[in-house]
């Protein structure tokens, strides 16, 4: 960290300029691929993209390198989740000072409707994007901030928001005929931790964690032993791994459900906290959606 702390300073002294957009666009960065993915919708053509994370990072842990620090420092535009979820760059946020502000897209939702939390500083589940409609509400902040900032694209910002939302709208349409497909009984969520709480109010789904909100609390014993309890009763035909966190704490799960002579299958890899891999169908939001719901309906059938 006081590299990275040193390398913000140097830039800020010798590197920064107040116009950094190249090519007539603007430079925008994002931390997450959720929001990557959402910035390219909306700004299209017009802004130059680059997410610091990647496919399988968990924004639990990640930790910013001197050359995000760069391109932090070059930015026209920061976007961020916010809630505390991307909490280890948050003290690279601060350092920057007034060169620029970072806009945590989270910070404009209602919080009356958010699901509380104990795990994170903000006090609250930051892993709102597993609710649709708030994600429409990050899309209308991306489209005013860029049109603030780049007026004369500012029509065609607007175009693509709207034209975004009307695939999020059919992106909902299609999830809820894939889950009336299952019975409310069998809505019960194991995954390895909590990131779909969101979703679970969304669709009616209870949704269990094994450890907890943050990747960054361990599942201990007890938690493994009372959660394949919960299992064995529920009679829960699967559980699910997360492709940014290890999957050694449900795998211990699925074992401690089976020492108790039962079985419960791996219903799969659920996309939580990242995006699958650039140019396949997983790698953007509404893909990630709707492979998730589909991954989980037809093992929990």
């Amino acid at each position: 960290m006081k590299n990275i702390l040193l390398a913000i300073i140097a830039i800020s002294i010798f590197g920064c300029k107040n116009d950094t957009k190249t090519n007539g666009k603007l430079n925008v960065v994002t931390t997450t691929t959720m929001i990557t993915d959402l910035v390219k919708n909306i700004g299209g053509d017009s802004v130059n993209v680059q997410g610091l994370m990647g496919s399988g990072v968990d924004p639990h842990l990640y930790k910013a390198s001197e050359g995000d620090v760069t391109k932090l420092t070059n930015a026209d535009i920061i976007f961020y989740n916010g809630l505390h979820l991307e909490g280890k760059l948050v003290e690279v946020f601060e350092k920057m000072g007034n060169t620029k502000t970072p806009i945590a897209l989270a910070d404009g939702l209602d919080k009356s409707g958010l699901i509380g939390s104990d795990y994170f500083a903000s006090n609250y589940d930051p892993h709102v994007w597993f609710n649709i409609d708030y994600f429409k509400q990050f899309a209308e902040k991306v489209s005013s901030v860029l049109a603030e900032k780049n007026p004369e694209n500012k029509a065609t910002f607007e175009a693509n928001t709207k034209a975004y939302i009307a695939k999020l709208d059919a992106l909902q349409e299609n999830i809820n005929s894939i889950i009336e497909t299952l019975p409310e009984e069998k809505r019960i969520l194991v995954t390895a931790h909590d990131a779909f709480n969101y979703f679970g109010k969304a669709y009616n789904f209870e949704v269990v964690g094994l450890q907890g909100l943050s990747t960054a609390t361990e599942a201990g014993v007890q938690d493994v032993q009372k959660l394949a309890a919960f299992i064995i009763e529920k009679q829960i035909k699967a559980i699910f791994v997360e492709s940014s966190v290890p999957k050694r704490t449900i795998e211990a799960l699925q074992a401690a459900v089976k020492s108790k002579g039962h079985d419960v299958e791996i219903g799969g890899t659920l996309y939580s906290d990242a995006l699958g891999t650039t140019g396949t169908v997983e790698g953007t939001y509404i893909g990630m959606f709707e492979y998730n719901v589909n991954t989980i309906v037809n093992a929990l059938k």
